[in-house]
């Protein structure tokens, strides 16, 4: 077990920045998932922590030894790949005990770790098969089970569910992250999924065009993002986001965002947001299920407004309503039995509580 520590960490390709200078600490037993779109950086960065890929700067730490010239196979780390690389003409036992049959390890020893890493997968009784035997699900099985015998300091997973069909992949999700609890090993995984990020992950760390955005929890992600990117990254469907204006009358602030639709700014958030005042590029960002329809009894902070719905999408719990606010396409999340219907007027409910004001210069959360 060891904590792994990124410090000014830099890959460049030619003269092309592929990560920037990034700083990291991945605390020992800690299950950390790096997410953001296809281009950010995250699978170079778990290919250098892994050995993968040469470094243009910086340092990789993995417990107490800078690994930065150290070879794949001496940094006692294991990867999970997308493609499970499984050899094809040996059995799940042989696949399993391959890595330990090369360091020598005792047969017995072999056995062992082997039917331990089989009982925490629920994969036993496939121990005597062939990989054209398994389906998508047992074959990611086997490949973390290869990775968990080798009993390594590290576990790297490099989108491994993302050849998988949707509902394995949530069971897979589920699977991993109970081995995690059982396994307790070091663990930094590679996702573009945000959902699969959320779910899974101690710490979130999103990446965009080679650069960290923010770290935290999936709560902090999901209630505080820190940039319009996080904001809009996390979270499904993603947070509306409307241009408007502040506007300050007898000490009390209001966000503009139509003509005919203005909301107070909450009390608690006065002080803060008073300063941006004078700027003009200003978005309020709404997450869609903070938009409902209107219900008998609103809390404080929640307040009404006339809309012209566009389309509905019925999705049995819930129905996605879309409308427009100025040039703005909007989503709200409403009750399947509140009569949302195309082109017909509703009265949907803010929850300002949940508002964020975002400068659209800096792209800062303010």
């Amino acid at each position: 077990m060891a904590n792994v520590t990124l410090r000014s960490l830099v890959k460049n390709y030619d003269e092309t920045p592929a990560v920037r200078s990034i700083d990291l600490e991945i605390a020992d037993k800690e299950f950390v998932v790096l997410v953001g779109p296809s281009g950010c950086g995250k699978s170079t960065t778990l290919r250098m922590i892994a050995g993968l890929e040469e470094i243009s700067g910086g340092d990789i730490i993995i417990g107490d030894d800078i690994v930065n010239d150290m070879p794949p196979k001496d940094r006692n780390i294991a990867m999970v790949f997308q493609n499970y690389a499984l050899y094809p003409h040996m059995t799940v036992y042989e696949n399993m005990s391959f890595g330990l049959r090369l360091k020598k390890v005792d047969k017995a020893e072999i056995a062992r770790r082997v039917e331990n890493a089989a009982r925490i997968l629920d994969i036993s009784e496939l121990l005597e098969r062939k990989p054209k035997q398994l389906s998508g699900g047992q074959r990611q099985r086997v490949a973390m089970g290869r990775a968990i015998v080798r009993d390594p300091k590290v576990f790297l997973f490099d989108e491994p569910l993302s050849n998988l069909d949707a509902k394995l992949r949530v069971q897979m999700r589920t699977e991993i992250k109970k081995v995690h609890q059982k396994v307790r090993t070091t663990t930094v995984y590679v996702t573009h999924d945000q959902v699969e990020a959320m779910t899974l992950a101690d710490r979130v760390v999103v990446m965009n065009a080679g650069r960290i955005e923010q770290v935290g929890t999936p709560n902090d992600l999901y209630h505080t993002p820190q940039t319009k990117f996080v904001a809009g990254f996390i979270g499904s469907p993603a947070m509306n986001f409307i241009p408007c204006t502040l506007e300050e009358s007898g000490g009390a602030l209001r966000v503009k965002l139509s003509d005919t639709i203005t909301f107070p700014v909450p009390a608690s958030r006065t002080e803060r947001y008073r300063k941006s005042l004078a700027n003009g590029k200003l978005l309020f960002g709404l997450r869609p299920e903070h938009i409902v329809e209107k219900r008998p009894h609103a809390e404080p902070e929640q307040h009404d407004f006339e809309v012209t719905l566009d389309v509905t999408e019925p999705m049995g719990m819930e129905t996605m309503v879309y409308f427009t606010v100025g040039r703005s396409e909007v989503c709200g999340r409403v009750n399947p039995n509140s009569g949302a219907k195309d082109g017909e007027p509703m009265t949907l409910v803010a929850d300002l509580a949940n508002m964020h004001l975002i400068d659209d210069e800096s792209e800062k959360v303010l």
